[in-house]
């Protein structure tokens, strides 16, 4: 399938243009509702168009890819398709065969962390006949358990989101038209005075650190020690395959900054003020202070958001 991702650049949008709009608290959420909607629905006719059964989702971490595949998967199933989500997580390697990094830590965001071979059998399984073994991972004890997971997709199309989705060792032995190919990720920045002052990185970073201490057991700390190895992963092994995409995926929400504001705020506390990431805390915090504050209670049960912020 020949590449056809248009390259769009991102916006810069001027939070108090942001807080003026959360003066309408229930209009402006749903017209950023509406509008991811739409985004996946567009997505979702392209799939189709394309004739491919295979679609690899990737995107950095707190993108909302995992959200997004599943609500692909529900829109395909709109128009009479059948969709299957198949997370890459299920095919890393038990822990103690992860490589390292040169300090000796172990390297979670390289792509030999996974059982490539086993990611090979399964695609040419899925594309081949629509169905599937895979191997079932507990992240709890980064250990593979005893078993697998059968995937029966038969008919329809399988997405398989992760962060290594488009690195080309994954598809190399498929054939071509068989694959299309999402980069998930936000393309909206926030502006202070003219000045660039919340990047996606900031917006992904107070996602992530919600999303960690509420459901992950993560303290902030250990979120905020993780990010820059995240960073330089994301660098490494996604954004550079993000040009082989057929198709950029928006996950932003301008109303989020909003909603996750007093998330981010109750957050301040959770760092000793003597600790090596204190400054960085205290500065994101600082940003989403310019933010007006909004009520969890407007994002939609089924949304996106709540990935991050649960239900």
């Amino acid at each position: 399938m020949a590449n056809t991702l248009i390259w769009i650049p991102k916006r810069l949008v001027e939070i108090p243009l942001v807080n003026l709009a959360a003066r309408s608290p229930g209009e402006f959420a749903q017209y950023c509702e509406s509008d991811y909607a739409s985004r996946i629905a567009h997505a979702a006719g392209q799939v189709i168009a394309s004739g491919a059964r295979i679609v690899m989702l990737t995107g950095p971490s707190a993108s909302g890819k995992t959200t997004s595949a599943m609500k692909l998967a529900e829109e395909l199933g709109r128009r009479g398709h059948r969709g299957t989500v198949v997370s890459l997580d299920n095919f890393f390697r038990n822990i103690e065969e992860y490589p390292r990094l040169p300090d000796g830590r172990v390297d979670y965001e390289s792509v030999e962390a996974l059982d490539v071979p086993a990611i090979h059998a399964a695609l040419k399984s899925l594309a081949e006949h629509g169905e599937a073994d895979i191997p079932d991972f507990d992240f709890r004890s980064a250990q593979r358990r005893r078993g697998t997971l059968h995937i029966d997709a038969r008919g329809g199309v399988v997405i398989v989101e992760g962060i290594h989705a488009l690195n080309p060792r994954l598809t190399c032995a498929l054939p071509q038209r068989s694959v299309y190919k999402i980069y998930a990720g936000l393309r909206e920045e926030y502006s202070l005075g003219g000045a660039r002052y919340l990047p996606t990185r900031d917006v992904r970073l107070a996602r992530r650190m919600v999303r960690d201490i509420r459901f992950r057991g993560h303290s902030v700390e250990k979120t905020l020690g993780m990010w820059p190895d995240v960073c330089n992963g994301e660098d490494k092994y996604i954004k550079v395959f993000k040009n082989q995409a057929d198709l950029l995926l928006d996950t932003s929400f301008t109303y989020e900054l909003c909603v996750l504001a007093p998330f981010v705020r109750e957050l301040g506390d959770e760092v000793e003020p003597d600790s090596e990431y204190a400054p960085v805390l205290r500065a994101l915090c600082g940003k989403y202070a310019k933010c007006e504050a909004l009520p969890a209670s407007l994002i939609p049960e089924t949304s996106m958001l709540r990935e991050f912020i649960g239900n």
